[in-house]
């Protein structure tokens, strides 16, 4: 009876993905169809034809601009990273810290990124590092939330098992509350990479004079609205690619959880 159950689960996946793709494409012919029979101008609505040509006949300096945006996230990114998971190890094991420090943290997270840009481009000018900066304030806060909530949630029958073996607390902590954590870490790091780019952006409309945040800017200020909807698009294919990157790195780093076998089996 099992088998008959993986071909049917099978068959629901592969309907879903051809029917995300029907629906939009539908909205895409929809859009099209809707904006030549009414003569929309271009400047209200471009149609997604016009987006598309757009995007082609000037990729060169999307292409330019994307790249510097994309540094920024993936810069920010990592640093979220490197210093958020230490920081949720020292929130999970004392309890000093918890007190102390993570009162600050929520009041970083609640304070509005875009009201923090102006006073780092005070302090640090306007090159990289306040971009950076400013992606990692964004992303370190699901990074480091969720890695607390996967060491907290280990399961207390586990970790009596591996004391009764005799093993340390290094290596409970390494082979036992690490790995236990990775499936909460890694939902933190998709939503971190979802929210990268939206902080590259924002840092890059308060001062900059690169990126696809100056290239929105600049073709706003023109009117060249096609070229504000072709500006989007690429950002959203690097937003995905970035998320795309960390689930392609999640079913590498824990094979072994029920998400990255079903992803597998799809």
């Amino acid at each position: 009876m099992a088998v008959p159950e993986v071909l049917r689960m099978d068959s629901y996946r592969h309907g879903a993905t051809i029917g995300g793709i029907v629906s939009a494409c539908t909205v895409i012919l929809i859009w099209e169809v809707s904006v030549r029979l009414f003569s929309v101008p271009s400047y209200l609505l471009p149609s997604p034809s016009q987006i598309g040509l757009a995007l082609v006949e000037n990729y060169d300096p999307i292409l330019h601009h994307g790249s510097y945006t994309l540094i920024s996230i993936i810069s920010g990114f990592f640093l979220g990273v490197v210093l958020g998971v230490p920081l949720a190890i020292l929130l999970t094991f004392s309890r000093l810290f918890e007190i102390t420090a993570y009162p600050i943290i929520v009041f970083l997270q609640i304070i509005p990124k875009i009201a923090i840009a102006p006073i780092f481009i005070i302090w640090f000018g306007f090159g990289l590092f306040p971009k950076v900066l400013l992606v990692f304030l964004l992303t370190f806060f699901p990074i480091t939330v969720s890695m607390v909530a996967g060491l907290r949630s280990c399961d207390a029958d586990l970790l009596e098992l591996a004391r009764s073996t005799g093993a340390s607390s290094a290596r409970i902590f390494f082979f036992v509350r690490i790995p236990s954590a990775l499936p909460d870490l890694m939902t933190g790091l998709k939503v971190a990479a979802a929210l990268a780019a939206t902080a590259a952006i924002v840092a890059e409309f308060v001062a900059a004079d690169r990126g696809l945040g100056y290239l929105l800017l600049t073709y706003n200020g023109e009117m060249n609205t096609t070229m504000v909807f072709a500006t989007v698009l690429a950002l959203g294919i690097l937003g995905l690619v970035v998320y795309y990157a960390v689930e392609v790195f999640e079913r590498m780093t824990i094979p072994w959880h029920v998400s990255a076998r079903e992803k597998k089996q799809h």
